[in-house]
C-alpha cells in the first residue's frame, strides 16, 4: 500500500494483462492549494506515465474546489490518458456519459462553497481587525502569548533582550548584514530556533546552524512597529481566495491600535532607526566606516558626501567629498572637501554647547522654539479644545434646524422666500464654522506635536549631560543630518560653515545659542 499526504491509494494488481487500478480517496478538506501539493503531483505522474486506470473519489469536493482545474482534469486529461473517473457519493462514473452531464455544475456549486466560506473568513478578520484584536496566529519575535490571556502579548525577556541589541547595534551604525555577523560571531540562536525551544510549532526548515542569521530577519525586526508596543492590522492581504501571493498594504490603508502591549523599544529610538535606515552604509573597500557616513550632506545640492579612505590613509587624512561634485564636476556643484576630524571635533563641540544651553535655560529654550510654557500651553489648548466642541455641536444643530425649515416649507408652514433666506444663511454659518474648526484642529495638532518634540528633544539632551566622546550612538540619536558648506579662504585663510540639524528640533540659529549662552530671552 502507498501513503500521499494528499491521499491513501491501494494499488491493485490484476490476474491477466487488465491495466493496474489505483484506488484514490481524498482524506483532507479541499483547500486551495491541494493541487500545488506533493501527492497530487506524485499521483499526475503516475498518471502521465500510464499507471493509473481507474480514479475514485469519494465525491468531487474531494478532488477539488477549483472548477476550471477540476473541469481540465475529469473532462481533458482523464479522458486523453485513458483514466475512468469515480465520484461515489455523486454517483458519476466517466464509463456513463450521462451521469457525468451535471458535473460542471457540480464543480461550480462546489467552487462557490469555498468562495463563500473565504468570504466569512474575511468579514470575521476585518471586524477582529478592526476591533483591535491581534489577527496573526503567533506574537513576533521578542513576545509570547499571555498564559492567563490568550488574547494578549508578554515580553519574551530572553528574545527581547536579543531585539534591544539588534536596535542598539542599528543606532550604532551598523547595518542590518554587519548585524547578522555580530550575532552569528556571539553564538545567539536564530528566531526560529528559539521558537521551537520555547515549544512553538515551527513551519520554516530548520537551518543547520542554529546561529545563522540572515540580514532580511534583522531587517524585518528593526521595521516592526508592534516593538512600540502597537498592534498594527492590514499590514497584507491577498487578493482572491485562490491566490497566495501576499499584497501589502500601503500605510493609510493600515489600523494602528496603540498601547495594546508592552513596548520593548521606544517611540523615540524606534523612530530615529526608521530614518537611519532610509541612509543606507556601505563600508569602504578597506572595510573602514566612518560614523558619519549617510548623515552628512552637501549644503547646496543637499546629496551625501562620499567617504574617501585608503589602507595607506592615517586617520587625520580620512575626508569627505560632495558626490555631485565628485561625479558631475565642480561647473555643477563646488568641491566640498572636509576632513572626518574636523568633522567630528566641529559636531562634538557644537554638541556639547547645545546641550549646556537646553540644560541650563530650558524655559528660555522652550520660548526661543515658540513653546509655551507647560502651564500656559495646557490652558490654551483646553480653550480651544472646548471652540473645536462647540463648532462641532453648532455644526449637528444646524443640520436640524435644517432638516426642520425644509418639512415646514413642504407642509406650507414656510413661505419660500423665508426658506431660501433661512436656508442661505445656516449653509454660510456651516462653511465658516467648518473653516474654523478645520483651523482649530490643525493649531492644536501643530502645538500638541511642537511641545511634544521639545519635551523629547530635551529628554534626551538629558541623557548625555557629562558627554566627553561622540559615538556612533550619541550621533544617531541627537543628530539628523550635518550640512558642509563650501570652505571660504577670502580672509587668507580657510573657514567652513557647518549647519547641524538636531532630532525633533532641526538647525539652531548661531542667534538662540548666543541668547541662552548670556541667559536671554530670545
Amino acid at each position: 500500500m502507498c501513503a500521499y499526504s494528499v491521499f491513501n491509494t491501494f494499488p491493485v494488481y490484476p490476474l491477466s494483462a487488465k491495466p493496474l487500478i489505483l484506488l484514490a480517496f481524498c482524506r483532507y478538506r479541499y483547500h486551495t492549494s491541494l493541487f500545488n501539493r506533493p501527492g497530487w503531483s506524485e499521483l499526475l505522474e503516475r498518471i502521465e506515465n500510464g499507471e493509473v486506470a481507474t480514479l475514485i473519489v469519494k465525491d468531487m469536493s474531494r478532488l477539488g474546489r477549483d472548477y476550471l482545474k477540476v473541469g481540465f482534469y475529469t473532462e481533458v486529461l482523464f479522458v486523453e490518458k485513458g483514466v475512468r473517473f469515480i465520484a461515489i457519493n455523486n454517483g458519476i462514473d466517466s464509463v456513463n456519459q450521462q451521469d457525468s452531464d451535471f458535473t460542471p455544475f457540480l464543480n461550480i456549486i462546489n467552487e462557490w462553497y469555498a468562495k463563500d466560506t473565504s468570504k466569512k473568513i474575511r468579514a470575521v478578520m476585518k471586524s477582529k481587525g478592526e476591533a483591535g484584536e491581534y489577527l496573526c496566529t503567533n506574537p513576533p519575535y521578542g513576545y509570547r502569548k499571555d498564559p492567563e490571556n490568550k488574547k494578549g502579548w508578554i515580553v519574551d525577556e530572553e528574545a527581547a533582550e536579543v531585539v534591544k541589541r539588534i536596535f542598539a547595534l542599528c543606532l550604532d551604525g551598523y547595518g542590518p548584514s554587519q548585524i547578522a555577523r555580530i550575532l552569528k560571531e556571539n553564538k545567539i540562536i536564530t528566531p526560529t530556533i528559539h521558537f521551537q525551544r520555547a515549544g512553538r510549532v515551527i513551519r520554516n526548515q530548520l537551518p543547520n546552524n542554529p546561529y545563522h542569521w540572515k540580514s532580511e530577519t534583522v531587517a524585518d525586526i528593526l521595521e516592526r512597529p508592534e516593538y512600540q508596543g502597537h498592534t498594527v492590522n492590514f499590514k497584507t492581504y491577498k487578493q482572491s481566495y485562490k491566490s497566495k501571493k501576499t499584497c501589502y498594504n500601503p500605510k493609510e490603508k493600515q489600523l494602528v491600535f496603540e498601547n495594546t502591549h508592552e513596548a520593548i523599544i521606544d517611540a523615540d529610538t524606534w523612530e530615529r532607526i526608521q530614518e537611519l535606515r532610509k541612509n543606507k552604509r556601505r563600508p569602504t573597500r578597506t572595510g573602514k566606516t566612518n560614523m558619519f557616513s549617510g548623515i552628512v550632506r552637501c549644503a547646496d545640492c543637499g546629496e551625501k558626501l562620499y567617504y574617501c579612505t585608503s589602507k595607506n590613509f592615517e586617520a587625520r587624512q580620512d575626508h569627505f567629498v560632495c558626490s555631485t561634485s565628485r561625479r558631475k564636476g565642480k561647473e555643477v556643484c563646488p568641491t566640498h572637501f572636509i576632513r572626518a576630524v574636523v568633522l567630528e571635533q566641529g559636531v562634538l563641540a557644537h554638541l556639547r554647547l547645545v546641550i549646556s544651553c537646553v540644560a541650563n535655560h530650558e524655559e528660555q529654550f522652550r520660548k526661543a522654539m515658540g513653546a509655551k510654557q507647560k502651564a500656559e500651553a495646557k490652558k490654551e489648548l483646553t480653550a480651544k479644545r472646548r471652540q473645536a466642541t462647540q463648532a462641532e455641536r453648532r455644526i449637528e444643530e444646524l443640520d436640524r434646524l435644517f432638516k426642520r425649515i425644509y418639512e415646514d416649507n413642504a407642509n406650507g408652514k414656510l413661505s419660500d422666500s423665508r426658506f431660501q433666506m433661512l436656508s442661505d444663511d445656516y449653509e454660510q454659518e456651516q462653511k465658516e464654522l467648518r473653516e474654523k474648526l478645520l483651523r482649530l484642529n490643525e493649531e492644536i495638532t501643530k502645538q500638541e506635536e511642537q511641545a511634544e518634540n521639545i519635551d523629547r528633544f530635551i529628554g534626551k539632551v538629558r541623557k548625555y549631560l557629562d558627554l566627553e566622546e561622540l559615538t556612533p550612538t550619541i550621533l544617531n540619536d541627537m543628530v539628523k543630518a550635518v550640512y558642509v558648506h563650501a570652505p571660504d579662504k577670502s580672509k587668507g585663510y580657510r573657514e567652513q560653515q557647518i549647519d547641524i540639524s538636531y532630532d525633533l528640533v532641526g538647525i539652531f540659529p548661531a542667534s538662540l545659542l548666543n541668547s541662552l549662552q548670556n541667559g536671554e530671552t530670545a
